[in-house]
């Protein structure tokens, strides 16, 4: 089982970008068009443990074209969201892909706590590395969304 760990610091208070994160499904086409197309609610409402969006990627995002997502934990109180992706490309290359997001207050702003836990389907598989800057860059394009509204 491969770990892949790291912080994103983001101006807006905690508060706001967790609410900015709960309704992802919203915002994210609308903040990062270039990459995705549309986020659907397939099961449940989005916001319980349980429920299961699909996120369809834009034609021409290297290596995907849609990731099913399913909510495992969403805890409100301590800003904590854990999901894993059930379906799509990503299960041909992972056996288990499983996310831990979590956004800590700070005295300006916040930090995002991104972890992935995941197993790769075989040797050949690439650590998933590149996730890195793709979740940082949505972290960013969420945070200034925010700052604007």
């Amino acid at each position: 089982m491969g770990v892949l760990e790291f912080d994103v610091e983001v101006k807006s208070p905690a508060d706001k970008f967790w609410r900015g994160l709960e309704d992802s499904a919203t915002i994210f086409p609308k903040i990062f068009p270039e990459r995705i197309k549309s986020v659907e609610i397939v099961e449940g409402d989005g916001l319980k443990p349980g429920s299961i969006r699909i996120l369809k990627y834009v034609e021409g995002t290297p290596g995907i074209t849609f990731a099913k997502e399913k909510m495992e934990l969403l805890d409100d109180e301590n800003k904590t969201l854990v999901y894993s992706v059930i379906d799509g490309e990503i299960t041909h290359l992972y056996k288990s892909f499983k996310v831990h997001l979590h956004v800590v207050p700070k005295e300006e702003g916040s930090v995002v706590k991104w972890g992935l836990e995941y197993e790769k389907a075989s040797e050949e598989v690439p650590e998933p590395d590149h996730i890195k800057q793709t979740a940082t860059k949505a972290f960013n394009c969420l945070d200034a969304y925010l700052l604007q509204a």
